[in-house]
């Protein structure tokens, strides 16, 4: 909830600037300064959803081992890693970057290309952010280390990040229907109401899952490099995710 506030505050304090070097590009003036103010906003924006994922899990980690983490112990957790995690908002905003100019300028084929590349990367670095939570690792140290455990752990991340993807999928479905069910029974003024309803439960799901995409991930973190389980995730689902 704090990074989702924090990325606002941030987007709100980019609106003048955006405004005004949008208005000057249109007359003819500084295009290079308007690009220059949205690659800023996007590293930053970067910065902030990594900084609290590391924060989650850190407290998951501690969890796991039996403590009893706070809101002030997460946040200075990610702190300490505050290095790491810019060095990793650096490579992976800048991967980011360069894979969506391309795609931008390329065909259909091209687009499916950079795609699969895409996917790739999401993969490979799938494990990154609990490495820099845990070891402290500069980011290519920490991309080599998520491939090395992925190798030994690829089904138990594949299944979580496909059923997590799958849950909240069929939850957001509710959120359509309660649209739909507004304008049909209230028409546009009872579509308003059930399309603000709508929003606010969008945005509640997206925490949660952005939270139990964490706690998971620092679940199979642990497992994967420790091989320790908890109460809440035993061994025999962490080791099989295939069977239910």
């Amino acid at each position: 909830m704090i990074s989702g506030i924090a990325i606002i505050a941030i987007a709100l304090s980019f609106v003048v600037p955006f405004v005004f070097f949008g208005a000057f590009s249109s007359m003819g003036g500084l295009d290079i300064a308007f690009v220059i103010l949205w690659i800023a906003f996007y590293f930053v924006s970067f910065f902030i959803t990594i900084f609290f994922n590391v924060a989650i899990v850190g407290c998951a980690l501690m969890r796991l081992d039996g403590g009893d983490p706070t809101f002030r112990y997460g946040i200075k957790y990610a702190l300490e890693r505050t290095k790491y995690i810019l060095l990793w908002t650096l490579v992976a905003a800048t991967v980011g970057l360069i894979l969506r100019a391309i795609s931008e300028r390329s065909g259909l084929i091209g687009k499916i290309v950079i795609g699969f590349i895409g996917l790739a990367w999401s993969i490979a670095t799938y494990f990154v952010i609990p490495v820099i939570a845990a070891e402290k690792l500069t980011p290519f140290q920490a991309l080599k280390r998520s491939v090395s455990i992925l190798k030994s752990s690829w089904g138990e991340a594949l299944v979580s990040n496909l059923g997590i993807g799958l849950i909240f999928f069929l939850l957001a479905l509710v959120g359509v229907l309660i649209l739909a069910l507004g304008f049909v029974i209230g028409g546009i003024i009872g579509g308003i109401i059930c399309l603000m309803i709508a929003v606010i439960y969008w945005v509640f799901l997206a925490v949660l899952q952005s939270a139990v995409s964490g706690v998971l991930m620092a679940a199979l973190y642990r497992f994967a490099t420790t091989g320790k389980t908890s109460e809440d995730f035993p061994a025999q689902i962490l080791s099989n995710p295939w069977t239910l």
